[in-house]
């Protein structure tokens, strides 16, 4: 009987489908994965005729709902979000397409495009000539610390650099490491200015000088360099003579603040004394300039005086010629204390004692009348009424010779 009669087993001969013992067959399987298909995706429906036909179902309607899906979450996928402070660098297969700035934005999924975020407002810093942090202790770097200067000294130089970002995309693209670009820019404009600068200059003097030439210098090479690099502040961390010579700097060092203090104790002084100099130089240009005002003011008064006093006695020569001799011995005779006038109808002297008769409560003695030139006893004369107030009642009343009035030693001419 052959394998397609009737009443036969049908096992074909070739393929084994009768063979339960063989391997599934190949429609049973496509169909079993198309039912879960079905299941998965909602299930399928029939033709008009009762007939399978394509539906929703179907492999490929599964396949198309797969590939759909996952474009759509490639597609979400480009979605991205760029903190306050930050910027987004897009590229497209490695090339720069675009800069985006804070919020939310979207780029073509990797693998066309990527983004990096670059922090511009974060302040980055760069150490040079030591080395700070947990890892390491601080410390001197001596290759990087140690420079020449222009009088052919060592001194020990360390920098600390602080910069931001304000270009992203040449930060990214210009240079291959920024930091170490950096560094290295930052140590070549030290040495240079430091090679420039005597030590004395370095250390004491210009520390502050030095610095904004540094950071200026450091600018200009990181700008030519397109480095996308703002350098904020250089800060001098310390400057020092190398360590085997620092006792011998330091005595230098004390010695200058010695000299500098004796320099301000002087100009102290100086500040006090000075001005009382002037001042006192001050009061005596014054003075000198009103004595000179009181003396021209008295010359000038006494030019008046004078000019008016030749006119009267133009007028009347003898009245004003007696009127001048009066005040002139008045002038003269009232801080006089004892008088001698020569009497002058002889040989007498007349004495006036004004020390006596000025005091107060003293009755005033008589005066008295010496006698000759000769010698022997000198006769006393006394008068009623005493001179009242000075030798002027006398010489007005023409008691003497106004020629003959002289001291004691007149008493020897006859």
């Amino acid at each position: 009987m052959s394998w397609n009669e009737p009443g036969g087993d049908k096992k074909d001969p070739w393929s084994g489908r009768g063979d339960q013992n063989g391997p599934p067959d190949l429609d049973e399987a496509i169909k079993s994965l198309q039912e879960k298909f079905t299941k998965l995706f909602g299930g399928g429906s029939t033709g008009n005729n009762g007939e399978d036909g394509p539906s929703f179902g179907s492999p490929i309607a599964g396949l198309g709902y797969i590939a759909a899906g996952a474009l759509v979450l490639w597609g979400f996928s480009g979605f991205y979000i760029v903190d306050e402070g930050n910027n987004g660098i897009e590229t497209r297969f490695g090339k720069y397409v675009n800069t985006t700035q804070s919020g939310l934005n979207w780029h073509l999924p990797a693998p066309i495009e990527s983004v990096e975020v670059v922090n511009v407002k974060q302040n980055r810093s760069i150490e040079v000539g030591y080395r700070s942090g947990s890892e390491q202790a601080i410390g001197s770097v001596l290759n990087e610390a140690l420079m020449l200067t222009k009088d052919e000294n060592y001194v020990d130089i360390r920098l600390a650099v602080q910069y931001e970002v304000k270009d992203a995309r040449q930060f990214l693209f210009n240079l291959v490491n920024p930091a170490a670009t950096l560094k290295q820019v930052t140590e070549s404009a030290q040495r240079g200015v430091i090679g420039g600068s005597t030590m004395d200059y370095v250390l004491i003097e210009g520390r502050g000088e030095i610095v904004a030439e540094i950071k200026k210098e450091i600018q200009e090479v990181m700008d030519s360099y397109q480095s996308g690099i703002h350098i904020t502040s250089v800060n001098l961390q310390d400057a020092q003579p190398p360590e085997q010579v620092q006792n011998a700097f330091a005595d230098a060092i004390k010695a200058r603040e010695d000299l500098q203090r004796l320099i301000n104790e002087a100009e102290a002084y100086s500040n006090d004394v000075v001005p009382k100099a002037r001042g006192a130089a001050a009061r005596k240009i014054q003075e000198a300039e009103g004595y000179k005002a009181q003396v021209i003011a008295q010359a000038e008064g006494e030019t008046s005086r004078f000019s008016k006093l030749l006119s009267e006695y133009s007028k009347a020569p003898a009245v004003t010629r007696k009127r001048i001799y009066i005040e002139a011995m008045e002038s003269v005779l009232s801080d006089a204390n004892t008088l001698m006038i020569d009497v002058k109808s002889g040989n007498n002297l007349l004495y006036l004692p004004l020390d006596k008769m000025m005091q107060p409560g003293n009755p005033a003695p008589m005066p008295s009348v010496g006698g000759t030139v000769a010698g022997g006893t000198e006769p006393q004369a006394t008068t009623q009424q005493p001179p009242q107030n000075s030798a002027q009642r006398f010489i007005a009343e023409d008691h003497v010779d106004h020629s003959t009035v002289r001291g004691r030693d007149a008493r020897g001419r006859q």
